[in-house]
C-alpha cells in the first residue's frame, strides 16, 4: 500500500482567463495525488478560472481522490457564488467519490 501525497495548488490574486491554462496544466500534474488548492490570496475568480476548478473537482471525484479548497478568501467565496457554484461542488472529502 502506497502513502498518499498531498499536492497543493496556490491560486494566484487575480484569476482570470489568461490564468485559466496554468491552472489547468497544474491540475494536470497532480492528477493522481490529494489536491489542496490554497486560495487564500485571491481577490477575483473569472469564469474560465472557474471553469477548470469545477473539472478539477469532477475529475478528482471520479477518480476518488481528496480536493480541498483552502482559506478561500471572502472574495473568492462571493466570486464562486457569483457565478452559480458552491465550496461543495469544488470539494471531494476523505471519503472520496463525494462531494465534501
Amino acid at each position: 500500500m502506497t502513502s498518499e501525497t498531498n499536492q497543493t495548488i496556490e491560486l494566484v490574486r487575480t484569476m482570470t482567463g489568461a490564468e485559466a491554462a496554468a491552472l489547468r496544466q497544474s491540475f494536470l500534474e497532480a492528477r493522481g495525488q490529494a489536491v489542496s488548492v490554497d486560495a487564500s490570496s485571491v481577490d477575483h475568480i473569472g469564469a474560465q478560472c472557474l471553469q477548470v476548478l469545477v473539472a478539477a473537482a469532477r475529475a478528482w471525484r471520479d477518480e476518488q481522490k481528496p480536493m480541498t479548497i483552502d482559506n478561500p478568501t471572502a472574495a473568492f467565496c462571493e466570486g464562486i457564488s457569483r457565478l452559480g457554484i458552491t465550496m461543495n461542488e469544488l470539494t471531494v472529502d476523505q471519503n472520496a467519490g463525494e462531494a465534501a
